[in-house]
């Protein structure tokens, strides 16, 4: 077996995936997993540096851009090699096509945000426990990214613009709240096309993440009725063993105090011949 399938098959094993038809990106993907998630967090820092800190002088702008474009550009490297390495391309481009969007658009800043999903990729394959517990890590940390990250992205649009109301950052997260929870007071609102784009986008997103913590819901109260469900089983199976086991102790017991009974019997019948022998050789002495 060759490193490239050791590696994979262990990549197999984290994601708790089944990728033995891409051993070598398979293995690639396990080598990149956390230097790809330093990236994501490395980015999300600087983006957000560069939203909250319009005014900050020119060479500290260039020098954020020039990381976020690097970052970039290792994002785009890894899908680059992924492509070569994989067997069937197309197959492979089907499978990824939002690394590609986010890979070919990169004047869409909000687009490459969405790399950093691979932090939670990460979290989800650390955590342990039942499923239900994962999906609720994985649930709460997605709605968490997509929040903030919308609400740097509509504060970045919205800006500037004339009429906007989102012009700082606890609106725009209030606005994000409201939003995703589908409340929608009215009192901040986008009125750029991109920034309502974005808010279609946030919107899709809550309720997506609101199907998520509901079906997590409902799969808990059916975990907990099978639980009970198979207790009760467990309970009926263990009353029926003992059961017989104490059928099986009283028929041992039956066989043997009629064991014993015979051997008592066999005692006394031997006893009284034994007693008439001697009693008619005395007679016979006597005579």
């Amino acid at each position: 077996m060759t490193t490239d399938e050791e590696v994979g098959k262990a990549a197999d094993g984290a994601k708790g995936t089944t990728t033995r038809d891409e051993p070598r990106v398979a293995a690639w993907e396990y080598r990149m997993q956390w230097p790809l998630v330093a990236a994501a967090v490395a980015f999300l820092v600087a983006y957000t540096w560069h939203v909250l800190a319009p005014d900050m002088s020119s060479g500290r702008a260039l020098g954020v851009n020039a990381l976020m474009w690097a970052i970039w550009a290792l994002f785009a490297l890894d899908y680059v090699v992924r492509l070569a390495l994989a067997q069937r391309k197309l197959r492979f481009v089907r499978r990824n096509v939002l690394d590609l969007v986010v890979v070919v658009l990169p004047v869409f800043r909000q687009l490459r945000l969405l790399r950093i999903v691979t932090v939670l990729t990460a979290l989800n394959r650390a955590a342990s426990g039942s499923v239900r517990r994962n999906v609720g890590i994985y649930t709460g940390g997605s709605a968490l990214l997509l929040g903030y990250c919308a609400a740097l992205a509509v504060l970045e649009t919205e800006r500037g613009a004339p009429g906007a109301s989102i012009t700082t950052f606890p609106n725009a997260l209030w606005w994000t709240i409201t939003t995703m929870t589908t409340v929608g007071y009215g009192d901040y609102a986008p009125v750029t096309a991109r920034g309502k784009v974005i808010a279609a986008g946030l919107m899709l997103g809550g309720i997506a993440l609101l199907g998520v913590v509901t079906a997590s819901i409902a799969s808990w109260f059916v975990e907990h009725i099978q639980g009970a469900e198979e207790s009760r089983k467990e309970s009926r199976l263990q009353e029926k063993a003992v059961l017989e086991e104490l059928h099986a102790v009283r028929a041992e017991l039956a066989e043997l105090r009629a064991t014993l009974t015979d051997t008592r019997s066999t005692d006394d019948a031997g006893a009284t011949a034994t007693h008439e022998h001697v009693g008619e050789r005395s007679s016979q002495s006597l005579e």
